[in-house]
């Protein structure tokens, strides 16, 4: 199963993490940030243009998708 939102198609990013060390950065790794993916069963009385297709079903969506799908019932 992909780390992705079936909604907007978040996926991970890469960040770089910077460790200061006697007053100076050290050269680090980067990381690699995934969403926050939650399973949701999304109403047939969703509104807007991007909840169309799901109607119904149960889809792996990012929390922002979440917040604006409360957001417009």
């Amino acid at each position: 199963m992909p780390k992705k939102c079936e909604i907007c198609g978040k996926t991970s990013t890469m960040a770089v993490v910077r460790t200061k060390l006697r007053g100076k950065y050290n050269p680090t790794d980067k990381k690699r940030k995934y969403p926050n993916l939650q399973t949701l069963l999304v109403p047939e009385s969703a509104k807007g243009e991007r909840f169309k297709k799901f109607k119904g079903k149960k889809v792996l969506a990012c929390t922002k998708c979440i917040k604006t799908l409360s957001k417009n019932n």
